[in-house]
């Protein structure tokens, strides 16, 4: 049986042309939806070029051209979406709905992963406004999916290493601090970091595999679940240097929402989260859903001590 083909729904995206990579390294047909919003935007345009000289597919097409989707779709296996909403309301999680719209059309369709990578929607109904509007968003596409009887695997569990480690998980850069670092309440709740390929790579691994096949993902690798103060003392040895540590109450936390943009409120929300609840970590998997370092340990994930040996 050959591996299946994929079509990549924002490929060019930061996880998207992390996917494509990766479906082309393992060995899929791999397509890629060139949309005409990219506009005269020449890096997506480059990179569109570079994924066809490693051997990927273009086919155009756009969310305003319903029979294009269609076309589209029709020409592969296996559809993935990694188009992103929490703090770019353009790219809004609801343009799935007419992507489930398309699919149930083409009717050919063996799996559909939808945007999903961090927080387990289904388990953040509590969740903090304004923040709460990606997993409502992402509740809907659910439904809607399984509304329509499209085979699915979500995919979840993991903060984003370029967002959360290198950075010591420090809002507002993306740079190691070099004297002062902020802990979260006690800094104790455990946290999953990975490295993005490492993501990508995983989302790939599933996509023919009987066992994660309408069911979750999780990106859970025991090493890469670490709590923040873990990740700091990491640092601190790697660069034989104790930083100063300034802990921030919840309250304290919570209280800097106020006058911040939609995106700073939602990056807010979304820390408080993950660092005071621990929320990608604090629930047992149950039979909804696989772990993937168990189900596919040849995959070599970087650990975190690795990672911030490039920021030294």
């Amino acid at each position: 049986m050959g591996k299946s083909k994929v079509l990549v729904v924002g490929g060019t995206g930061y996880l998207g042309r992390r996917i494509v990579r990766a479906s082309l390294a393992q060995g899929h047909p791999t397509y890629v939806l060139q949309r005409p919003e990219i506009g005269l935007d020449v890096d997506k345009l480059e990179m569109l070029l570079g994924f066809k000289k490693q051997g990927a597919h273009l086919v155009e097409g756009s969310f305003s051209d319903f029979q294009s989707l269609v076309d589209a779709v029709k020409l592969v296996d296996v559809v993935i979406c990694p188009m992103s909403g929490a703090h770019n309301r353009s790219h809004n999680i609801l343009m799935q709905l007419k992507l489930v719209q398309v699919i149930k059309e083409a009717g050919n369709i063996k799996r559909f992963l939808p945007s999903e990578f961090g927080f387990d929607p289904a388990r953040m109904g509590h969740a903090l406004e304004p923040g709460r509007v990606t997993f409502d968003e992402k509740m809907i596409v659910r439904k809607a999916i399984q509304d329509a009887k499209i085979p699915f695997t979500y995919v979840c569990g993991a903060a984003f290493a370029s967002y959360f480690a290198g950075n010591l998980s420090q809002m507002g850069t993306l740079f190691p601090p070099k004297e002062k670092v902020l802990i979260y309440g006690d800094g104790n709740a455990k946290v999953t970091i990975l490295e993005e390929d490492d993501i990508a790579a995983y989302t790939i691994k599933t996509i023919d595999d009987p066992r994660t096949l309408n069911k979750t993902l999780y990106l859970r690798p025991p090493e890469n679940e670490l709590s923040q103060k873990q990740l700091v003392e990491t640092w601190e040895n790697l660069i034989g240097k104790n930083l100063e540590h300034i802990s921030i109450s919840e309250q304290d936390f919570l209280a800097s929402m106020k006058g911040m943009d939609f995106a700073g409120q939602v990056g807010v929300g979304h820390f408080y989260h993950m660092f005071y609840e621990g929320a990608l970590t604090n629930f047992e998997i149950g039979e909804e859903g696989e772990e993937a370092s168990k189900l596919y340990p040849e995959v070599k994930y970087t650990r975190m001590d690795e990672y911030l040996k490039l920021y030294t």
